[in-house]
């Protein structure tokens, strides 16, 4: 009986922890860094005083935040992408790492919270100051493979780009290269920061990354010119977003939450 009692005891207190932890609000958000450097991370504190919804977010890209969506490791993606990308983003993940494509449930939800721009991005040394999408297109195939042939210096181009599941490199990829794929010679990265870290460094370094993020980390580059490119920042959940979920959709989506949406 003294057996039951104690193991009785230890299932209430597992579930009263579990319990205070639901209505806490804690909520693991996986996926976009652009959406965790733009406004999650700046607005986690004023959205936890508001709603009592404290987060956690994992940025992993977009199509990695997909999957975790997907496998159940959290009820909210976030993605700098439309829903199709994200979901081919996902896609390419699985494709990369030799596994099954992923089966996709009909009820996404997609939330848009704002928009972002993908900007070019080149070493401060470079005296480059626009290019046109064709331009860019060529730099990053390897079709133009020195910055003389676009009004540069005698100087050997270095593509930079990021991960296969990377919304920031599959939207520059479908709309600038019209889904031509990157020059053999491209370094891959995992991250935003380390696309600008590699470009600070390669004289002859060109990437593509959100604008709001490059405000926040320059480093040695500089923004080239061009027509511009667009994409959303959202939040995706399957089926109706859970309450706490829904808290978080709406406190940016409000006007006192826009206010800690970075430009």
């Amino acid at each position: 009986m003294k057996r039951f009692t104690q193991q009785l005891s230890a299932f209430l207190t597992v579930m009263i922890l579990t319990v205070s932890g639901a209505i806490a609000g804690n909520i693991d958000l996986w996926g976009s860094t652009t959406c965790q450097k733009r406004f999650l991370e700046p607005g986690a504190k004023p959205l936890k005083d508001a709603t009592g919804v404290d987060i956690k977010v994992f940025g992993v890209g977009s199509g990695k935040g997909m999957l975790a969506l997907l496998d159940g490791k959290t009820n909210v993606a976030m993605t700098s992408n439309d829903l199709a990308g994200t979901i081919k983003s996902a896609q390419d993940v699985l494709k990369k790492e030799g596994k099954s494509e992923a089966r996709i449930p009909a009820n996404l939800q997609f939330h848009e919270i704002t928009t972002d721009i993908i900007v070019p991005i080149v070493n401060k040394e470079n005296p480059v100051e626009s290019l046109t999408w064709a331009q860019l297109a060529d730099l990053n195939t390897g079709k133009i493979t020195n910055w003389k042939d676009v009004g540069g210096p005698d100087m050997p181009i270095q593509v930079v780009t990021s991960h296969a599941g990377s919304s920031t490199k599959a939207v520059f990829q479908e709309l600038v290269m019209k889904k031509a794929g990157y020059s053999a010679g491209a370094i891959e990265v995992n991250s935003t920061r380390l696309e600008i870290n590699e470009v600070s460094k390669a004289r002859g370094g060109v990437g593509a990354v959100s604008a709001g993020f490059f405000h926040l980390n320059p480093g040695r580059t500089k923004i080239v010119k061009t027509e511009t490119v667009s994409r959303p920042l959202a939040l995706i959940t399957i089926g109706n977003p859970p309450p706490d979920v829904q808290k978080i959709i709406d406190f940016f989506r409000s006007a006192e939450g826009r206010k800690y949406i970075l430009d």
